[in-house]
């Protein structure tokens, strides 16, 4: 199986994507669950923090890293390389945790920082917030929500994100579609042979990230508005007649009516015009500018939302203080992270990556206005926030449900899988995880 809609995924290719799942599932499985009980005492000085630069951000943790310093200068941080992406990160915190070096702070994904909360191998920090003077309230209320469990905060936000829908506004025109924004999937179905009778060959109406590039996040909002969903908390809905409806959208866009295909490097193909929109996160704004300058003139705008339903999950990362480091340690771990958050480090950092400030009082930081003054595109993730609501415990709570839903979904759209076979394959397989690594761990 290997054309032009799907590039660099052949057959063999496709289950090696199917094996990366089986693969994450046994290493979530035994995330936090290593020998080495004992805490760490270290140097309460200086500060590890690991991470992976969402948004290629290392020059702007960097300049947070001086200014932290330079009101702390009795503290030291270390800005360690942690991997490429989240899941690398995951990986190198699941060796420490079994007995290597800890961090004082750890970047972890919306997928990976329940399963170390469930194991309690990362530091619940409510007791911590008054002596660090940390002022919850402040940070926007879904994002900091995003990491409660059993009346806990396990993690506070930093790069944190939204959907946003890009569309090539010239290849719109073209098509004589109004500027905006799709209001249903059903509409861009209608819309999508207009836009691929102005594209012509191999290029496509719509691009979709594979598992690896988070099909299973951004296929969460659409299945929302068939009315379906992944779970109601621990409750799986892959069987539902709407969660069925939303997959066979998705298999007909890509086999029976081919105006959609799976890209990898949907960001970059959507900047070369190989694909004329695309869900992305807001944390691709800068990448997506860089690679549409002078090619594509772009727009933005809210996810379709039939009848005011929530079309758009939010996403990205939080900042979490493992559980086995010092009290000395976790104090001044906490005192960074807040720092690094704080009203005008999170404006700075938004504005320089494209993840959205955290700080409600950010986004009335006067530099903020500004910048969303000159930058509309941004300002859509922001002007969206009302239509986002949590994701499905199925996809951010499951050890490797990510990638069982994201494998699901490309057999449908790259075999031409029948839907109901895929998803009770998913339901199986994310089922089992449950009852064997969830429910006996859960509160009575």
């Amino acid at each position: 199986m290997s054309d032009s809609r799907f590039p660099a995924l052949s057959r063999r290719g496709f289950l090696g994507l199917a094996g990366t799942a089986a693969a994450g599932v046994a290493l979530t499985a035994c995330a936090g669950t290593g020998g080495n009980s004992g805490t760490q005492g270290g140097d309460s000085k200086t500060i590890n923090f690991w991470s992976n630069h969402p948004g290629t951000s290392k020059d702007q943790e960097t300049e947070l890293i001086n200014r932290f310093q330079a009101k702390y200068p009795d503290l030291k941080v270390n800005l360690v390389d942690a991997g490429k992406n989240y899941e690398e990160v995951a990986t190198k915190f699941n060796a420490a945790l079994s007995g290597g070096d800890l961090p004082d702070v750890v970047i972890l994904s919306d997928v990976w920082w329940f399963n170390y909360a469930l194991n309690g191998t990362i530091e619940p920090l409510d007791s911590h917030f008054s002596a660090a003077n940390v002022n919850v309230s402040d940070y926007v209320d879904t994002f900091v929500g995003d990491y409660k469990f059993n009346g806990k905060t396990w993690a506070l936000p930093y790069s944190r994100s939204t959907q946003i829908f890009y569309y090539n506004k010239d290849v719109w025109a073209k098509a004589g579609l109004p500027d905006r924004t799709p209001e249903s999937w059903t509409e861009f179905d209608e819309w999508a042979p207009k836009i691929q009778s102005v594209l012509g060959g191999d290029k496509w109406a719509h691009g979709w990230g594979d598992a690896k590039n988070y099909l299973a996040w951004t296929f969460q909002g659409p299945t929302w508005t068939f009315g379906g969903g992944y779970s109601d908390e621990w409750k799986l809905r892959f069987n539902d007649p709407q969660t069925i409806a939303a997959g066979n959208y998705l298999r007909d866009s890509m086999n029976s009516k081919k105006y959609a295909s799976i890209r990898p490097q949907y960001a970059v193909d959507f900047g070369n015009g190989i694909i004329a929109s695309a869900i992305g996160s807001t944390g691709d704004l800068k990448s997506i500018n860089q690679n549409a300058s002078g090619k594509v003139q772009y727009g933005t705008g809210f996810l379709p939302h039939p009848n005011g339903l929530a079309g758009c999950t939010t996403g990205g990362a939080g900042l979490a203080i493992p559980s086995r480091i010092s009290d000395a340690r976790k104090e001044n771990a906490l005192k960074f992270i807040d720092f690094i958050t704080n009203t005008a480090n999170t404006a700075y950092f938004s504005q320089a990556t494209g993840y959205i400030p955290v700080r409600k009082s950010a986004q009335q930081d006067p530099s903020m206005l500004d910048f969303l003054a000159k930058n509309p595109n941004f300002k859509t993730a922001i002007d969206q926030l009302p239509l986002t609501k949590p994701q499905n415990y199925a996809r951010v709570f499951v050890p490797g449900g990510d990638q069982i839903i994201g494998t699901g979904l490309e057999q449908i759209g790259l075999q031409n899988r029948d839907v109901p076979a895929a998803f009770g394959d998913i339901t199986n397989q994310l089922q089992t995880i449950i009852d064997r690594q969830i429910t006996p761990k859960l509160p009575k």
